[in-house]
Parts: C-alpha cells; structure tokens; sequence
C-alpha cells in the first residue's frame, strides 16, 4: 500500500448523488414541458453516459420507457436516438410498490428502501443520478443529495407539481457553473455545502 507524504492512506472517494431535473421558471417538474433540443439531449445523453446508475419512482420510470420505442423505430434526429442508446444501457433502479417488473432489461425493482440502496451504490465507481421528483425529495430529507443539476426552461406552466415541496430543513447549495443552452434554457450545478 502506498503512504501519502503525511503517512495517511489514500481515502476512499465515495460517489455523488446527483439530483438531475428539468424545471420551468414557475417551478413545476415535469419531464414533458420542457423545451426539447438537440443541446438538451446530448447534454443528458453525456450525463447518462458519465454515471454508474439512475434512480427512478414508479411514474417518471413508466415515462421514460418512451425510449425503448426509439430503440426499435429510430427517430430522425440523431440526438435522440443517442439518448434513446444511453438511457437503454445506463442501469435503472426502481422504486415501486406497484409494479412487478420492469419490463426493461436494464431495469430492476429496489430490494432495499432507499437510504439502504443509497449506501450501497455510494461504494461503486460512479456517481448516482436521480431522476424522480419523489425521490429527490425523500434524499433531500435524508441529507444524501451531494450536486443538484436542474435544467430551467424559459416558460412558465401554470400547473403541475412544484420541484421542492414538503421540504424539512434548510439546505445550502453553492452555485459550481452554468451551461447556457440556444433554446435560452440554462443548467444550473449546485454543490452541497457540507456545514
């Protein structure tokens, strides 16, 4: 084994829970009234791509199976269909009381209740993403979200369900970068700072 300079051993990076969202300027979550673009998708498509795992509830699980229809009837935008092969390869894990299976060979139902899988999946090689509005929320309250990633659309819905509800304390995030996208939709990278 090899002793840094100060004689301490190397430590042991644990993974990022990273929490990745599309949002519209009034707050409401919802994966289907953003503003679609070919910068949109090859910006998740590279997300996907870069991470170990995503973590999904029952509902935005059930939306995302779009994509395996793609897989077998390609669309004509070739952003899509890079997306279509990266959400198709990356690992899902579902959390569901409903469904029996998951209908997606790169799909499983959770064995264990979320803080559980959580810890697990931290001592893998890469970080985990989350993808579900219910999710976000019950890691928010458990302290596990390390980086929001939220994609802010330039519109405003009017109706739907607000990202952040039924929060139970107080969180500071740092603001790390921004990614500008034509559409005029904007990432924002936000760290938890660990106080």
């Amino acid at each position: 084994m090899f002793l840094r300079p100060d004689n301490r051993s190397p430590k042991q990076t644990m993974r990022k829970v990273i929490a990745a969202m599309n949002m519209t300027l009034d707050g409401i979550c919802d994966h289907t009234v953003g503003i679609p673009s070919e910068e949109l998708h090859d910006h998740y498509t590279e997300l996907l791509s870069n991470a170990g795992v995503i973590l999904y509830g029952r509902t935005t699980y059930q939306l995302m199976q779009f994509w395996q229809t793609l897989l077998k009837d390609p669309s004509d935008e070739k952003s899509m269909n890079d997306f279509a092969l990266a959400i198709d390869k990356i690992p899902k894990i579902v959390f569901s009381n409903t469904l029996k299976d998951t209908d997606w060979d790169s799909g499983k139902l959770a064995a264990k209740e979320l803080e559980k899988e959580i810890s697990e999946l931290k001592q893998s090689s890469k970080d985990i993403l989350v993808g579900s509005r219910s999710l976000i929320i019950q890691l928010l309250n458990l302290n596990l979200v390390d980086e929001f990633q939220i994609c802010i659309h330039p519109l405003l819905e009017g109706k739907g369900l607000p990202l952040f509800d039924k929060i139970k304390d107080r969180t500071v995030f740092k603001l790390l970068k921004t990614k500008t996208f034509g559409s005029g939709s904007i990432v924002l990278y936000y760290e938890r700072t660990r106080q």
